[in-house]
């Protein structure tokens, strides 16, 4: 029996998901969000979890803002509290993408806090993008806790968020420069000139941070002020 094409393009695309080629795998990728079906949901997020390359993982997460929120968002909560930090990371950029505030509830505090640092760089990302506006405070305050955490690339993604949330993450930070632990003034210090100053960059930020925590200075416990900026 001849198989209608329609089923023929759909098992080629599933095949091509896992084949040993990643070029294959990226234009099979391509192929399910340039035409989607709710069908391939399920095998998009399976194989975000085990993709090892990232441009195709990205074109995974593409293919899966393609299709209908209402049956992505649902599968990819789920997935968030998968035992492999790469399917929780996936998850969480995923629905960054996506935009879906519903969401939300699924961004907890254990996720921020993460062990896996790409699992807690994706959390803060899609906190940022689907937190409501009443709640971005007690986000702020989750986050200012990871404050010194890890190498340079992660301390900056820290502080875009920090900064992504906008004034409401000022209080926070002031607390932060005072705190015992020099990673985490000094962190703290570099994310405030970040804010005061965008264009100065996160290198000479955090340099001219670790500068002032040598020389025993910080800024006294408590806010900065808006006129600070």
């Amino acid at each position: 029996m001849i198989m209608p094409k329609e089923n023929t393009n759909t098992m080629r695309a599933l095949q091509g998901l896992e084949n040993s080629s990643s070029s294959v795998r990226l234009q099979a990728a391509l192929a399910v969000g340039t035409t989607p079906d709710p069908g391939f949901i399920g095998k998009l997020i399976e194989r975000c979890a085990t993709e090892p390359e990232l441009y195709v993982r990205d074109m995974l997460t593409w293919a899966l803002t393609r299709h209908s929120a209402s049956m992505t968002v649902p599968i990819l909560v789920d997935e968030v509290r998968s035992e492999r930090a790469q399917a929780r990371s996936q998850a969480l950029h995923t629905l960054s993408k996506i935009g879906d505030r519903q969401a939300w509830p699924a961004i907890t505090p254990v996720l921020l806090s993460d062990a896996d640092d790409e699992v807690a760089r994706s959390a803060w990302r899609a906190a940022v993008v689907l937190v409501p506006e009443g709640e971005k405070h007690e986000l702020a305050v989750v986050l200012a806790t990871q404050l010194g955490r890890g190498e340079r690339e992660t301390q900056l993604s820290l502080s875009r968020a920090l900064i992504a949330l906008g004034e409401v993450m000022l209080p926070t930070l002031g607390p932060a420069t005072a705190d015992l632990d020099p990673r985490v003034r000094t962190h703290a210090i570099a994310t405030q000139r970040l804010w005061r100053d965008p264009d100065a960059g996160f290198v000479f930020a955090i340099e001219e941070a670790k500068r002032t925590v040598a020389l025993g200075g910080a800024r006294p416990e408590g806010a900065i002020g808006v006129a600070d900026r």
